[in-house]
C-alpha cells in the first residue's frame, strides 16, 4: 500500500482550460444589454429603497424582493481607493494605477473599478468619477463597455455623502 507523502504538496505546476457558459438570467441579461447603450441599471429594494448595482433579485441586507429597475447615473464618487505597485499577470498597465471603489449616482452600493486619466497619487476619497466607454458599435453588453473611470473635474463630495456607501 503507498504511503501518504512525508511533506505536504505546497505546489502543482499545470495548465488548465476550463471553458464554461455563464448563464446570466433575467435580472443580470437586462444589466448587461443596457450597458451595450451606455446606461447602467441598478435594482431598488422593496423594503429599504437602497439602489443595488448589479441588480440583484432580493436585498441581501432586508432579504426583501429587489423587483423595480432603476437607471443611475454613469459617474460618481470615490469611497475608497487602491493603488496598485506591482505587475499583475495579464494586465498591461502602466504601474502605479488606482482600482477603486465608486458609488455611482443613483445607487447605494459602490462598484469596484479602475481608475485612469490622472496620477494614481492624484485619487482620493471623495473623488467624482465618471466613466468612460468603448466607442458606439464596439460595445458587446458586458462590464468590459466602460473602459475605466476618470476624474470629472467637479469639487470633491463631502465625506458625510459617500460614507455609507462603502
Amino acid at each position: 500500500m503507498n504511503e501518504p507523502p512525508k511533506e505536504p504538496v505546497k505546489q502543482i505546476k499545470a495548465h488548465m482550460w476550463l471553458p464554461y457558459n455563464y448563464v446570466a438570467g433575467d435580472y443580470k441579461a437586462r444589466f448587461l444589454r443596457a450597458l451595450k447603450h451606455k446606461k447602467i441599471l441598478g435594482s431598488k429594494c422593496s423594503k429599504t429603497g437602497k439602489v443595488f448595482v448589479a441588480p440583484v433579485m432580493n436585498s441581501a441586507e432586508s432579504f426583501a424582493p429587489a423587483n423595480e429597475f432603476v437607471e443611475v447615473a454613469d459617474r460618481g464618487v470615490i469611497t475608497t481607493f487602491c493603488i496598485v505597485n506591482i505587475p499583475v499577470i495579464g494586465r498591461t498597465l502602466a504601474l502605479p494605477y488606482a482600482c477603486a471603489s465608486v458609488a455611482l449616482d443613483g445607487a447605494d452600493i459602490s462598484i469596484f473599478t479602475l481608475i485612469q486619466e490622472c496620477e494614481a497619487k492624484n485619487v482620493r476619497m471623495g473623488m467624482r468619477v465618471e466613466a468612460v466607454w468603448k466607442p458606439d458599435g464596439e460595445r458587446e453588453g458586458s462590464w468590459d463597455d466602460i473602459l475605466h473611470f476618470r476624474p470629472t473635474g467637479e469639487p470633491d463630495a463631502p465625506q458625510a455623502s459617500y460614507i455609507n456607501r462603502l
